[in-house]
């Protein structure tokens, strides 16, 4: 029998997802998989590019999962974890303007800022960037070397990537222009199933435009092309600075296809933080089966 579930529709740059808000409601699913599939649908679901949950946390004061829309689950999104930080704030499931956010790659510190009592932006501590090999991860090699300006040879082409992992693996492609990167191409074929990289990966195409700013694209893995990334453009950054194209402690402006995000490796802590804005698009009912929760 389905049940009715109160939803609400987020987006961070373009970057939209269905968040079930778990600590008010009780959640009764047998499958957040095919319901991320069912929501995600723009014909027969709501559209989206996956189902965020917000639940509870023993270790932090709520907790995130997060489902692509082809119902694989994720370790992390940045652009989701801003818009969990504004639910929470505006739906009173916090009482701070700093607070902690459950991932399946750690926790996460997020500061919200206000304008009007709403929330307008977002900073998030995503942490210290993953750089080795089989952490990331990426088959061959040594585990414990880093994945810089590595060959890839396709199709008779050879195209060189740098390898970050900010809870989610990336492939990161610099490119002379980011309106005429192969990511299509590229994306399809190494996203999902490509043995280089046995946990998939987000295949991300970057342009440094000066130490303060760069352009970016992605094909996220289980998704496809998505108008923004946040654990990408905290990644891009990452491998700009590892390849020598960007300073590192330096605030930089990262253009993705539905908005701009503030990125900064910080030397004395070694983490990335994010910043960047999170806006609600609506609120309804979804109808799912009910009992369970997988």
């Amino acid at each position: 029998m389905k049940q009715a579930y109160p939803f609400t529709k987020m987006h961070g740059l373009g970057n939209c997802y269905i968040y079930l808000d778990g600590i008010t409601n009780d959640l009764e699913i047998p499958s957040y998989a095919e319901l991320s599939r069912q929501v995600s649908d723009p014909y027969k679901g709501i559209g989206s590019d996956g189902l965020i949950l917000i639940l509870p946390s023993d270790q932090a004061d709520v907790r995130m999962r997060i489902f692509n829309k082809d119902g694989s689950e994720a370790k992390n999104c940045g652009n989701g974890l801003r818009c969990v930080a504004k639910y929470v704030y505006e739906h009173q499931l916090v009482d701070s303007r700093s607070f902690t956010i459950e991932t399946l790659s750690g926790n996460k510190n997020a500061e919200v800022r206000l304008n009007d009592g709403l929330v307008d932006r977002v900073t998030v501590d995503m942490g210290e960037p993953i750089l080795e090999r089989g952490r990331i991860p990426v088959a061959g090699g040594n585990p414990d070397q880093t994945v810089i300006r590595e060959p890839l040879e396709i199709d008779g082409v050879t195209y060189t990537f740098t390898a970050v992992s900010m809870g989610n693996p990336h492939a990161l492609f610099f490119v002379d222009d980011v309106a005429t990167a192969p990511i299509h191409k590229l994306g399809s074929l190494l996203a999902d199933t490509y043995p280089l990289f046995p946990n998939g990966v987000n295949v991300g195409f970057i342009h440094p435009l000066s130490d303060h700013e760069a352009d970016y694209r992605v094909w996220e893995r289980g998704s496809g092309i998505t108008q923004a990334c946040g654990t990408g453009a905290c990644a891009s950054v990452v491998a700009a600075i590892l390849e020598s194209r960007i300073k590192k402690d330096c605030p930089v402006t990262v253009h993705l296809a539905g908005g701009d995000l503030s990125i900064e490796w910080q030397v004395t802590t070694n983490h990335v933080l994010m910043t960047g804005g999170a806006e609600t698009i609506c609120e309804g009912i979804v109808y799912a089966e009910g009992a369970g929760g997988k």
